[in-house]
C-alpha cells in the first residue's frame, strides 16, 4: 500500500499567481555586476579550471560541449565525477548540495548504496542487456501496478519522450480520433507533435525549430487552470476529427511552475468523459515523488493512461514507460497476444535487466524508507527558509513547493503571459523571456559558486537524503547569494 504523500499542504495557487504577477511586473533584480564578475573570476576561472579545460576539448566533439539539457551552461558546464546522497563533487574537487537530483528521479538521494549493490549483483549474473525477458521486468511491473491506482498494465520504454509518443498512438487507436490537446507551457518530451506550446502558454510552434508546421495540424494547447478554454478546444475538435487525448502534468506545466488549482484535474477528467477523450497524466516527475501512488493518488483522479519517466529505472538508463487500463494497454502488446492493431513502438534497450532491477529496488526502498514523506519535509523546510530570506532582504522573489518539488522564481522567465487574441505579440514576449533567462542563468551560476546545484536556477528537487542539517547549510549558501542582489545591502539584519 502507499506510504503517504510528500505534500503536507498544497500551495495557495491564487496567492502564488498574485506574487508571480507582481514579480514579472517589476524590473529584474539580478546579482550586482561587480559580485557576478567576482563569482566568474574567483570561482569559475580559478576553482573550476579542470572543468573548463575539459569542456573546451569536448566542444570540439560534442555540440555545445555537453550531451544533455540538464548540464548547466553558464558560464560553462561543470564536470561532475561523484554523486552520493545529497552531494555532488566536480572534477576540481568542489562539493555541492545537489538539488538537481538527476532532474527529479532520485527520491532516495543520488546513487543509494542499497540499489547500487543490487545493480552490481545483476551485472555479475546477467549483464546489462540480453534482448530477452528477465524476471525483473515482471517484478517492476507488479510493483507499479500495486501502487498506481489507474495502472493495470505497464510497458517499459527508453524515456519519458518515448512514453508520451506511445500514449498518443494508443489514444488514437483506442478512440479512433485524431486531435491531441496539451496544456500550454508543458514539456512532454521532444517528439515532433508535442513540441508545441513549450515553456510559455500560447507560444504554439514558435520554438519548434526544424519541425514543419503541418505536423501540428492535430495538436492544440489550452491555458493552465482554464477549463473553459479546454472545453472550447474540445468543442471545436468535434468537427475536426475529434479529440483522442488530453495530456497534462497533474501539478501544472514544467513540474508545477504554473501550479494547478486543487480541483482542476477533476474538471479535466469530467471534460474528457464528456467528449470521449482519454485523459493522460504525465507523471514523469510526480510518480513516486509525490507519493507511491503518484499525483493521481494525491488528487484522487483516475487517468486512462500514465506516462512514467526516470524513476522507473531508479536513475539508471532506459528510464520511461506507459501504464494504464488493460483495454488501452492491449495496443502495446509485444509478446504472444495478437488479434488487434498495435501501436508501432520499440526499443532494444527498453526494460533491460539492469534498469528493471534498479527500478524495482528503488521503488522498494522508497516505500520502505517512506522517502516521499522525508523528501517532502525537506522541501517544506527549504521553502520556508527561502521565504524568510526573501522577506528579510525585501526581495520580490517567489518560493513555493509541491512537497519535494520546490520553485524559487527570481525573474519569472516562464511566467510571462501571452494573449491568444494578440498573436503578433508572441515574438516580443519570447524575446523578453530570453532576456529574463540570462538573468536566471546568472542566478544559477551564483548558486553554483556557493555550492548549490539547481535545475536552471529556478527549481529544486529535495530527497530523503536531505537532513535538516543539509537544508540549513544550503539556506546559508542561498543567503550569501541574496545578499549580492541589486538593491540589497549585505549588512541587513
Amino acid at each position: 500500500m502507499a506510504t503517504g504523500f510528500a505534500i503536507s499542504k498544497y500551495p495557495d495557487t491564487k496567492k502564488v499567481y498574485s506574487q508571480l504577477k507582481e514579480l514579472i511586473q517589476q524590473p529584474i533584480r539580478s546579482i550586482r555586476k561587480e559580485e557576478m564578475d567576482r563569482y566568474l573570476n574567483e570561482y569559475f576561472e580559478k576553482k573550476c579550471k579542470k572543468s573548463k579545460e575539459m569542456i573546451q576539448v569536448a566542444s570540439n566533439y560534442i555540440p555545445g560541449g555537453v550531451q544533455h539539457n540538464l548540464a548547466f551552461n553558464f558560464p560553462f558546464p561543470l564536470v561532475f565525477t561523484k554523486a552520493t546522497g545529497p552531494y555532488l563533487y566536480d572534477l576540481d574537487g568542489n562539493k555541492y548540495v545537489d538539488f538537481l537530483q538527476g532532474g527529479g528521479p532520485t527520491v532516495l538521494g543520488s546513487n543509494p548504496k542499497s540499489v547500487r549493490d543490487k545493480a552490481k549483483q545483476l551485472l555479475d549474473s546477467t549483464g546489462p542487456v540480453t534482448g530477452l525477458f528477465h524476471e525483473y521486468e515482471l517484478k517492476l511491473a507488479e510493483k507499479i501496478v500495486e501502487h498506481m491506482p489507474s495502472v493495470q498494465m505497464f510497458r517499459m520504454l527508453g524515456s519519458g519522450t518515448e512514453a508520451c509518443m506511445a500514449s498518443i498512438r494508443v489514444a488514437r487507436l483506442a478512440t479512433k480520433k485524431k486531435n491531441v490537446v496539451k496544456m500550454g507551457g508543458a514539456y512532454h518530451g521532444w517528439s515532433d507533435q508535442l513540441a508545441y506550446g513549450l515553456r510559455i502558454p500560447g507560444t504554439r510552434h514558435f520554438e519548434a525549430n526544424g519541425i514543419p508546421k503541418s505536423v501540428f495540424k492535430y495538436t492544440q494547447e489550452f491555458y493552465p487552470n482554464d477549463l473553459n478554454a479546454l472545453e472550447k478546444v474540445l468543442k471545436r475538435n468535434r468537427w475536426k476529427g475529434g479529440t483522442a487525448a488530453v495530456l497534462i502534468e497533474p501539478i501544472g506545466p514544467e513540474s508545477g511552475t504554473r501550479p494547478l488549482d486543487p480541483d482542476f484535474n477533476k474538471g479535466v477528467r469530467e471534460l474528457c468523459d464528456k467528449f470521449g477523450a482519454l485523459l493522460i497524466f504525465d507523471e514523469v516527475v510526480t510518480a513516486f515523488r509525490i507519493g507511491m501512488s503518484g499525483a493521481q493518488g494525491y488528487f484522487g483522479i483516475t487517468p486512462d493512461l500514465t506516462v512514467f519517466g526516470k524513476v522507473v529505472a531508479g536513475g539508471y538508463p532506459s528510464a520511461g514507460g506507459l501504464g494504464g487500463k488493460k483495454e488501452y494497454m492491449k495496443y502495446l502488446a509485444a509478446g504472444i497476444q495478437s488479434g488487434t492493431k498495435k501501436a508501432l513502438i520499440g526499443g532494444t534497450m527498453a526494460a533491460n535487466p539492469l534498469s528493471s532491477a534498479a527500478g524495482y529496488y528503488t521503488l522498494c526502498e522508497i516505500e520502505k524508507q517512506k522517502a516521499c514523506e522525508k523528501a517532502g519535509k525537506a522541501g517544506d523546510r527549504i521553502t520556508a527558509g527561502l521565504n524568510k530570506l526573501i522577506q528579510k532582504y525585501d526581495l520580490p522573489f517567489v518560493a513555493f513547493n509541491q512537497g519535494s518539488i520546490c520553485h524559487l522564481e527570481t525573474v519569472g522567465t516562464m511566467l510571462l503571459e501571452i494573449d491568444f487574441k494578440k498573436f503578433w505579440k508572441i515574438k516580443s514576449t519570447i524575446k523578453e523571456a530570453h532576456h529574463r533567462k540570462h538573468a536566471m542563468e546568472e542566478m544559477g551560476a551564483a548558486y553554483m559558486a556557493e555550492g548549490i546545484v539547481t535545475l536552471a536556477g529556478s527549481r529544486l528537487y529535495t530527497s530523503a537524503a536531505d537532513t535538516d542539517a543539509v537544508i540549513d547549510d544550503a539556506l546559508k549558501r542561498f543567503e550569501r547569494v541574496f545578499q549580492k542582489v541589486e538593491g540589497v545591502t549585505s549588512t541587513r539584519k
